[in-house]
């Protein structure tokens, strides 16, 4: 078997957008890793903690209850809404928009999330998580679900 090693004559995704995504070159290739695969990555794992109502800004969720509602894509909405990050060649920084349910202990539910958004991003593509910061941009009541029901339910005029 010979030794041959294949170079790509046209610059790599990374190379061309300013290095925007992550990249790992051994003997055997080239990984690259794109800013979005880890946004999705955070994004499920951080929707898997109890207390996590929803994910993005206001703007963010209007803007995704009007897609899933054009497409039929029900309230799952996009994995990676609420979620930015910025990828080098090793680490990751991550930002997360969240909403929390009422009740939920909000620097403990910020802790859990940053745990488990750091072991899956870890675990799943080798880079460093160096940060991860949290912004509450709202808390989501009970009777908010309530007062939805009776609106929907009632109407407005007969």
């Amino acid at each position: 078997m010979s030794d041959l090693k294949t170079e790509s004559a046209v610059p790599s995704a990374r190379e061309s957008r300013g290095g925007r995504d992550s990249a790992s070159t051994n003997e055997q290739g080239h990984t690259q890793i794109a800013d979005g695969v880890v946004a999705k990555i955070a994004g499920k794992a951080a929707r898997e903690i109890g207390g996590v109502h929803a994910m993005g800004g206001g703007a963010a969720r209007m803007v995704g209850a009007v897609r899933d509602a054009v497409s039929g894509g029900g309230s799952s909405g996009s994995v990676a809404q609420g979620v930015s990050v910025e990828v080098g060649e090793r680490q990751a920084a991550v930002d997360i928009d969240l909403v929390v349910d009422y009740g939920a202990a909000i620097q403990d539910l910020a802790s859990a999330v940053r745990r488990n958004v750091t072991q899956a991003v870890e675990r799943m593509t080798g880079l460093e998580v160096t940060e991860i910061n949290i912004r509450v941009d709202d808390i989501h009541l009970p009777e908010d679900d309530e007062s939805a029901d009776d609106r929907d339910s009632e109407p407005r005029v007969q």
